[in-house]
Formats: C-alpha cells, sequence, structure tokens
C-alpha cells in the first residue's frame, strides 16, 4: 500500500447524498429528459418553470405504456452483469481512500503532487476496479481521482476494467465514476500526443459496451452512461453535449421560428475531433443487438433517449442515417433500398405506436434529423389523411408539431395545410392550440397560404357577425374563451392569467406581412386602455403587445396603442417585464410621446435604477441627460430622426422608406425586407449619436453603476459639442455613403454592436 502522507490529516467531511429509497433511480433521474417522462409510469413530460417547453398543452396527461419496462425480460439473452454482486472493499483501501479524500479537502496538495497522489492510487485499484466503483462512499474519491490523472493512468485504469465497465455503468454509485471517466477523456483528447491512446482505450470500451448494449441502455444509469460515450465519439465537447440530450428549452422557440432551427448537418462549431470510425463501431454493435428487441425497445424509456442521441450524433450523415432510422422504426435490412426506407406493413405499426410517450419522442428525432426523402416517404406512408386524427393524441399531436415545423418543402405544407388548415377550430376544442401554433409559424416560414391563414384563425375565434376587436382578447385568454358555454357573451377576464400558446400564436401573427393581419391590427388598436395595460403587466401579454410595436404595422396605428399606457409609462417600467416594453413603445412612437415616456420615466427614476432592467433603461433613453437638460435632450433626439431618415432613404429598399404621411421611425417595413441590416444602421447610429451604453449591452454591466452615472454627466456636458459635430460631418458622411465610401471606424462599430439585438431576451413562461 502506498502512503498517502505522513502528517496527520483532517477527518473526511460527510458527502450529502439522498440516501432515502435505495431502489430507486438514483442522481442520474435528473437525466431521464426533460423530453422524456420523469416517471417509469409514461408520464407525458412536463417543461421547466419558466422554460419555453413545447409540450406544456398536455404535460399532464398521462398514457399507458405497451410494455413497463421494469418487467422487460431477456429471453435467451445474458443478463449476468446487471445481477453482480459486489464484494466488500478491503479496510486497508478503504483507509486509503479516505486519507487521499481527506488530503484532497484540505486544498494543501500542489498539482505536481496531486498527478502523482492519483496515479498511485489508480495503480492500488487494480483488481478492484469494480468493488470501488460501486462503493457508495468510496466511489465519490475515485471520481476524483479519475478527474485529476493523467492521461496514461486513466487509460490504464479503463482497460484494466474494461470487462467490467458495463457492470459499473449500470451501478447507482459506478455510473457518475463511468462518466467521470469518459468526461476527463474528453479532457485529454486536448492533446493530440495521447489521442492515439485514448483510441485504444475508446476501443476496448466500445466493443463491451457494444456486446451489452441492450442491458445498458435499458438501465437507468446506463443509458445516461452510452449516451454519453455516444457524445464522446462524436467528438461533442461536454459543455455542449445539452443538445444530444435534450431539447426541451428551445424546441418552441424552433417550431414558432422564435429562434434558427439548427441544420440537419452539423457546422463542426461545437465539436472536438472525433473518433468517426469508433461511433459507426459502436452504432453497428447497438443495432446488432437491438435488433431481436427492437419492439420493446421502442417503447422503453431509456432505451428510447438512448436512440434519441444516438440520431442526434449520426445528424448531417445521410449514409448511416438512412441506415439506422428504418431499423429503429421496426423495417428489415433488405427492405431498405432508395425510395423504399419504410415497409407497407411497418406503417400502421408506426401511426398506432405515435400514442406511446417514448416512442413519439424518438419519432420526434427521427423527423428533426430524417434526410428529405426519407422524411417525405415517412409522411406519405404514415403520415398522410392521419394528421387531423392524430392531433387529438395525448402524445401524437406533439408528433405533427414536430412534422410541420421540419417541412421543408411549399408543395409538402400545402398537404398538411389541407388537412388541418381547415380545422383550426376543432384543433382548438381538442386543447391542441400548439399544433395551430405550429402551422401559422410554418405557413409565415414558407410563405404558403399566409393570407387564408390569418383569415381563419381570426374566423375561428370571431364570427363574421362579431367585431373584430374580441380577436386579440380571445387568442390571450385562449383556454377560456373555449371553455365558456356561451362564446358569444364572452369578455375580458379580468385577473386571468393569459394563455402561453394564446400568446405566441399571436406573436406569429404579428410577423406575417400588415395587409394579411388588418383584422388583428384592428383588434389590438380597439382594446381599452385597462386592458392594455392588464396585458402589459402580464409577461405574456407583454410579449404581443411587443410583438405588434416591432411588426409591420403603421405607425399611427401603433402611436394609437401606445397613446393607451400614457400616464402609465413608469408604473410599466417598474415591472418584471416592463423595461422591454417600454423601449419598443420608444422606437415606436414619435418625439412628442418619446418626450412624455421619459418625463415620466425621470418621475421614478430612483426607484427605477434599483431594478434589474431599469437602470440600463434610463441609460438607454437618456432620462438623465433630460432631466438635466430637456432642449438639448430633444435636440439629440431630433438629430438621431433626420440621421434615420437619412440612412433609409440611402441604403433602404423602397420598402423602407419613409413615407410623407407617416412619421414614425418605427413605421420603416409593411413588408419583411432585409430587417436585420436596418436594425445594424440603426444601432450604428445609436452608437454615434448619444454617450448612453446600448440597451442591456454586456459591457455596461460590467461596469460599477455610479462610476458609469458620473460618466455620463461628463458626456451630457460633451453632448453640445457632439451634436454640432455631427451636424457638421452629416453632409460629408452622406456623400461618403453614397459614393460607396466604407469608413473604418464604422465598419468596427458594426462588428462590436452586431449580436447586441439578441441580448438578454425575455424568456417566455412555459
Amino acid at each position: 500500500m502506498v502512503s498517502v502522507g505522513s502528517k496527520a490529516l483532517p477527518s473526511r467531511a460527510t458527502r450529502t447524498h439522498n440516501l432515502t429509497n435505495v431502489n430507486s433511480m438514483g442522481e442520474h433521474e435528473y437525466e431521464s429528459y426533460n423530453q422524456g417522462s420523469s416517471s417509469k409510469k409514461g408520464m407525458r413530460r412536463k417543461p421547466k418553470k419558466g422554460s419555453a417547453g413545447f409540450h406544456s398543452d398536455d404535460s399532464n396527461k398521462t398514457v399507458a405504456s405497451v410494455q413497463d419496462s421494469r418487467t422487460f425480460e431477456h429471453e435467451n439473452y445474458s443478463a449476468d452483469q446487471g445481477s453482480r454482486i459486489r464484494k466488500q472493499v478491503d479496510p486497508e483501501t478503504s483507509k486509503y481512500f479516505s486519507e487521499i479524500a481527506n488530503l484532497f479537502e484540505s486544498d494543501e496538495v500542489e498539482f505536481e503532487e496531486r498527478l502523482l497522489i492519483c496515479g498511485n492510487a489508480l495503480e492500488e485499484t487494480k483488481g478492484k476496479e469494480f468493488e470501488i466503483a460501486t462503493d457508495y462512499i468510496l466511489s465519490h474519491t475515485l471520481e476524483t481521482i479519475l478527474q485529476g490523472c493523467d492521461a496514461d493512468h486513466l487509460c490504464g485504469f479503463l482497460q484494466s476494467c474494461a470487462k467490467d465497465f458495463p457492470s459499473i455503468a449500470m451501478d447507482r454509485s459506478g455510473s457518475h465514476v463511468a462518466e467521470a471517466a469518459l468526461k476527463s477523456l474528453a479532457a485529454h483528447l486536448q492533446d493530440e500526443e495521447v489521442r492515439p491512446l485514448v483510441e485504444e482505450t475508446l476501443t476496448v470500451i466500445c466493443k463491451v459496451i457494444g456486446a451489452n448494449s441492450v442491458d445498458v441502455m435499458c438501465n437507468c444509469h446506463g443509458s445516461h452512461v452510452l449516451r454519453s460515450l455516444l457524445c464522446l465519439c462524436k467528438g461533442v465537447q461536454p459543455q455542449n453535449s445539452g443538445y444530444y440530450f435534450s431539447k426541451s428549452t428551445t424546441v418552441l422557440a424552433e417550431r414558432l421560428n422564435l429562434k434558427e432551427i439548427p441544420s440537419k448537418k452539423d457546422d463542426g462549431t461545437n465539436f472536438q475531433s472525433g473518433f468517426p470510425d469508433l461511433l459507426k463501431l459502436l452504432v453497428s454493435e447497438m443495432l446488432k443487438h437491438a435488433r431481436k428487441w427492437i419492439k420493446t425497445l421502442q417503447v422503453d424509456q431509456f432505451s428510447s433517449l438512448v436512440f434519441q442521441t444516438t440520431l442526434r450524433v449520426l445528424a448531417g450523415n445521410d449514409e448511416e442515417v438512412l441506415h439506422v432510422i428504418p431499423i429503429l422504426l421496426g423495417c428489415k435490412d433488405k427492405n431498405i433500398d432508395e425510395g423504399n426506407f419504410i415497409e407497407t406493413k411497418v406503417a400502421p405499426e408506426i401511426l398506432n405506436l405515435l400514442n406511446e410517450t417514448e416512442f413519439s419522442h424518438l419519432m420526434e428525432v427521427v423527423l428533426e434529423v430524417s434526410p428529405e426523402v426519407l422524411f417525405n416517404e415517412l409522411f406519405t406512408k404514415v403520415f398522410k389523411n392521419s394528421l387531423l386524427d392524430l392531433s387529438s393524441y395525448p402524445c401524437g399531436n406533439f408528433v405533427v408539431q414536430a412534422l410541420i415545423s421540419h417541412t421543408s418543402s411549399q408543395p409538402l405544407l400545402e398537404l398538411i395545410w389541407e388537412e388541418l388548415g381547415p380545422n383550426m377550430e376543432d384543433l382548438f376544442k381538442m386543447g391542441r392550440p400548439g399544433v395551430v401554433a405550429a402551422l401559422i409559424a410554418a405557413s409565415e416560414r414558407l410563405h404558403v397560404n399566409e393570407h387564408k391563414c390569418c383569415q381563419v384563425l381570426a374566423g375561428t375565434v370571431c364570427s363574421v357577425d362579431e367585431s373584430p376587436k374580441w380577436i386579440v382578447p380571445r387568442l390571450l385568454f385562449l383556454d377560456s374563451y373555449f371553455a365558456s358555454e356561451d362564446r358569444s357573451n364572452w369578455s375580458w377576464q379580468s385577473g386571468a392569467k393569459m394563455n402561453v400558446m394564446g400568446s405566441l400564436i399571436l406573436q406569429a401573427i404579428f410577423r406575417f406581412k400588415s395587409e394579411y393581419i388588418q383584422p388583428f391590427i384592428t383588434s389590438i388598436i380597439s382594446m381599452e386602455a385597462t386592458h392594455v395595460l392588464e396585458a402589459v403587466r402580464d409577461t405574456k401579454g407583454s410579449h404581443v403587445i411587443e410583438a405588434f410595436l416591432t411588426s409591420g404595422a403603421s405607425g399611427k396605428h401603433k402611436f394609437r396603442l401606445v397613446k393607451k399606457l400614457q400616464t402609465h409609462f413608469g408604473e410599466v417600467a417598474l415591472s418584471s417585464s416592463g423595461a422591454f416594453t417600454i423601449e419598443k413603445c420608444f422606437t415606436a412612437c414619435n418625439l412628442s410621446l418619446r418626450e412624455t415616456i421619459v418625463s415620466e420615466l425621470a418621475a421614478v427614476g430612483n426607484e427605477l435604477s434599483r431594478t434589474k432592467q431599469g437602470y440600463y433603461l434610463l441609460r438607454r433613453l437618456d432620462v438623465e441627460g433630460y432631466a438635466a437638460s430637456p432642449d438639448h435632450w430633444r435636440s439629440k433626439q431630433a438629430s438621431k430622426e433626420s440621421t434615420y431618415k437619412d440612412f433609409y432613404a440611402t441604403f433602404g429598399s423602397s420598402n423602407t422608406k419613409s413615407t410623407k404621411n407617416d412619421g414614425f421611425l418605427a413605421d420603416n417595413s409593411n413588408t419583411k425586407s432585409n430587417p436585420k441590416n436596418v436594425k445594424e444602421m440603426r444601432k450604428e447610429i445609436d452608437q454615434s449619436l448619444t454617450s448612453a451604453a446600448p440597451f442591456l449591452s454586456m459591457h455596461g454591466m460590467n461596469k460599477n453603476p455610479k462610476d458609469a452615472k458620473k460618466k455620463h454627466k461628463r458626456n451630457a456636458q460633451d453632448g453640445a459639442e457632439d451634436d454640432n459635430s455631427s451636424k457638421k460631418k452629416k453632409k460629408s458622411k452622406k456623400e461618403k455613403n453614397e459614393s460607396g465610401h466604407d469608413d473604418k471606424k464604422t465598419s468596427k462599430k458594426r462588428h462590436r454592436d452586431g449580436n447586441i439585438s439578441e441580448a438578454s431576451p425575455k424568456k417566455l413562461k412555459a
């Protein structure tokens, strides 16, 4: 036994850990996948509080599984690893590891000494790796050792315990040791010199895991380790592995065009050099052993998660994906020919399985990564003429949402629209607003039936005989409206919570061209002032107001809505999400109303500066400058407006140029004409003509607020000089811009501010 040290060591602090319910799923239960069931009985996934989970409208519904994974039996399949009995660790080894734990917790060990201790400790584990890794206390110390040792000792440990690695991975304590070892391997890959050794070690691990893959993937702990191994072979860095395990926090934003849907072909940005041959070997071994049990594995909670990760790490490799997906769906190899990936007799079975929780999750990922040829075949053989019935399923409706969101061709969306578009009211009555939201977002994204889509939605919540003023309120309180027995006499629900999906649908609607959404514009500007104020106070309602203020509606319409908040701007800004809404109001209105906003904010400036976003709103709108000199503030705003108009006249398309009848800066587009470039130009002007830092700027957040305020006062004194110089240079700048001159300073500012529009977006609460 190697001695740790001669000096007395403090007693080891007891690690906190939940020891209740030894037969529970253990610490890896947290990774039973946000998109998956949190219980073993097939509970549909629930989005985390505050996240934008797409399954919010059906999250409380349960579905009976075809076969509970706990009763899964491998008929003729060796499962001796799962029942292996762990021997007691000898007292001498336990004492040795306890001394190491005490020494590491004292933080008195230098890096070189730590490497030596870790190496010696791993030498002592030979022949006892399984016992130590699965010991509740010693496993914590072994994790620390594996994370701090060099590559030679790490690979030596893994190769030594390779035959026991599946058993370690399936143990509640050993699984953490296995993952710590894999993460440490990933860290060592940054050193190219040890890459051959790491590859050799991973080859051994992949072979033994592949041979026992059915046991491992069906185990709640082993499933997580196997997914980590797949990511390591792909080259996914541990800090970027979240997408490959779960995607619930972003899937809603992507499906509603609030976030760009990632390409099926990865760009390699989040990858280090992986092991494609090993990945292919591991997947091949998994499929070889899983083929016999595929019908059971399709509906098993933990194996479904492994299959989902497998598809995501293979995304972009069309050849592999086209081979793997048919097998996972129950098709035979001999029928996997071009144009015939899905067997005709298997299609009805797939359709029936879509109401199974685990299989529906798997099918969502299948649709996400499928190449176009397979995607089209799935639609033709499985989904066509069944979409409305499938939308009524508690789980199947999410698959329909995924199908709509990942559709990339206009003809295919036309076919989907024919089945679902005229049935929006039925979908709402069934409690499936997510399907409607996905259909609206896809129509806007692919420009299919845009006008018809808006007309059908408006007609769904407001009959021809009724005033269109009720359209927006009824969508804001979507569940309340459709639950009402007398919908014709429905009224505004003061004090009630607004509907998440209704809010998201309205946000999607306000991205359409203004000529398509006139009934919605009429409705929102017809809302009573008290209702507008109540909507702004609600997070979901405030998103709708902001979407309208940034839409292609005319400036006069936006002015009418903003005017209803007059005398309440300060109150709104003090609310949790109000700072964002006020900033949009400020941008959307004319100079007179802007001054009203700033004057009301100045009255609550002290309170506002103490809120999370208020201080930066004060800087963004230069409220302090207005309080010091209103005339000077007005001249700066007028100068900015003049410069905006010059830029639009020079660079904007015919759709972005202001008209004589419209004096509002926000009304710069009635169509979607390259808004990103316009935003960049506006930010460039803001940076040039005001000393205030951009709203929610990261460099501003790192500064001391008191120092920033002092600097702001100094900038305010120099403001007049800035304005005079900007007026003198404006003409020459315009001439340079018209002649195509590319100013270096302007270019640098544009590059620096390129990501400001994405800073601190508000999170939608599901």
